[in-house]
């Protein structure tokens, strides 16, 4: 598909509003040019007749026309066309000219002034100039009234308003010319901005993630200047936390794998079955500890927020889920000498995501049931709470400092002095999933001892980042 350029489409939008502005202003300077001639040939007209109205005079009882050279003159003037005189006596003989040059409709018009109107004469439409004039003879007293008419061909008048209409034309067209140059030519200097920018994006090195400087750029160009930056932090933001990941992941698997190391070099240098069989058991319980600790890992890099997670919301019965995990740990906590229960017989619904809520309740479990330690209680509830649906994970262990709580979500936080074995990535996967359904999360002491985590969920569908 052919690039589309910007200079020939602004042509083209121009163009053709201006093209269709001058056929419409071609139209109106015609007519107008139209009237102009016929204003002109109608004072020819009457300047004619007035001339043949000075020749009219009364002799010896009859009226005498005598043509002056004047109205001649003018009759000969009209080259491109016919001109038609006639005069002739009110209600009497014809005097002179053409006798069947057609009188006006109305005879009683005022004396001395000219009446112009248009008339079929000989299969062709003429211009008449007609004017009702009394002669008088002081010798006999005598007062006759006279026509005089004349009348042309339109030949004349249109030649002059072509003419009009030609010059007007040539000169729209040169003036549509200039502007579509001006406009040009100024749309080549509004680009050059642009062009200045273009070149800046495409020098920056593939790791030049330094914003681009809009101060010397026109106000229309800032907007998208500060689009590009937005979209540069973001993919600096991606970069450090893929980097952040790589980092992470490496201090995760690095103590791991130095102890599997050695561990296996150990049980490779023992004779006694017994003692390798124990090797080979703390060997896999470290395994299981790097697994654990690269899933979470895993999970938290891909809730993080620049990591575009498409969320698809759908109604989700809280309570249901929460029993469902519980049941899951249930062994899990058995093993390691906790009493797990679970309160809720109440429907709490949202909107959400039901693996995502299985991962944010498993965790909490597992911080419960590691922190607490054995032969504590760890109670999971769920309830809908005035517009919310209240998930709260109870137990009575050691708890944890009022001033440590903010603390705790962070990545690889550990509390100062614990001895319970984990990576500190537990609550920093539930408060990301917390944060994709618009939850809050709070930690409160456990009355008796303890600590209780609540989340509330909105009931409403929450906006997916």
């Amino acid at each position: 598909m052919p690039q589309r350029s910007l200079r020939r489409y602004l042509t083209v939008c121009l163009l053709l509003p201006l093209l269709l502005l001058l056929s419409v202003d071609a139209v109106l300077t015609y007519h107008r040019a139209r009237q102009a001639a016929d204003a002109a040939f109608d004072r020819s007209l009457f300047t004619s007749n007035k001339a043949m109205v000075e020749g009219i005079s009364i002799q010896d009882g009859k009226i005498v026309v005598d043509i002056p050279y004047l109205a001649l003159e003018m009759f000969e003037s009209n080259a491109a066309g016919r001109v038609y005189y006639r005069v002739t006596e009110e209600g009497g003989a014809e005097l002179t000219g053409y006798k069947d040059l057609p009188l006006p409709k109305r005879r009683d018009q005022a004396f001395y002034k000219p009446q112009f109107y248009d008339a079929e004469y000989h299969g062709d439409t003429i211009r008449i100039a007609a004017i009702r004039q009394r002669v008088h003879d002081v010798a006999s007293a005598q007062t006759r009234t006279v026509w005089v008419l004349t009348g042309e061909t339109p030949e004349s008048r249109r030649e002059l308003a072509e003419q009009i209409l030609v010059g007007a034309i040539i000169q729209d067209v040169v003036l549509v010319a200039l502007a579509l140059g001006i406009v040009l030519l100024a749309v080549s200097v509004g680009l050059k901005p642009l062009r200045r920018l273009s070149a800046k994006v495409k020098d920056k090195d593939a790791d030049d993630l330094q914003p681009l400087d809009a101060t010397e750029l026109p106000s229309e160009l800032k907007p998208l200047v500060e689009a590009m930056n937005q979209y540069i932090a973001r993919i600096e933001r991606i970069l450090n936390d893929r980097g952040r990941f790589f980092a992470d992941a490496a201090h995760q698997l690095k103590t791991p794998l130095a102890v599997l190391q050695a561990k296996v070099e150990l049980a490779l240098r023992e004779d006694d079955l017994p003692t390798v069989k124990k090797q080979i058991a703390e060997t896999l319980e470290t395994v299981r500890h790097a697994s654990r600790g690269v899933k979470q890992l895993l999970s938290l890099s891909r809730l993080a927020p620049d990591h575009f997670l498409a969320v698809t919301y759908s109604d989700v019965d809280l309570t249901g889920v929460a029993r469902e995990v519980a049941l899951d740990w249930a062994p899990v906590a058995r093993r390691s000498g906790v009493d797990l229960g679970f309160e809720g017989e109440v429907v709490a619904m949202l909107s959400g995501r039901p693996e995502l809520l299985q991962e944010l309740v498993g965790n909490l479990i597992d911080n419960a049931i590691r922190y607490a330690g054995p032969g504590k209680m760890v109670t999971v509830r769920c309830e809908p709470v005035a517009g919310f649906a209240r998930l709260q994970v109870i137990d009575n262990g050691p708890g944890i400092a009022e001033e440590e709580r903010d603390r705790v979500f962070r990545r690889f936080y550990r509390i100062a002095g614990t001895q319970v074995e984990g990576s500190g990535l537990g609550l920093g996967i539930v408060h990301e999933i917390a944060r994709l359904h618009d939850a809050t999360i709070a930690l409160s002491h456990t009355p008796g001892g303890g600590l209780t985590v609540t989340v509330d969920f909105p009931v409403a569908q929450p906006v997916a980042d």
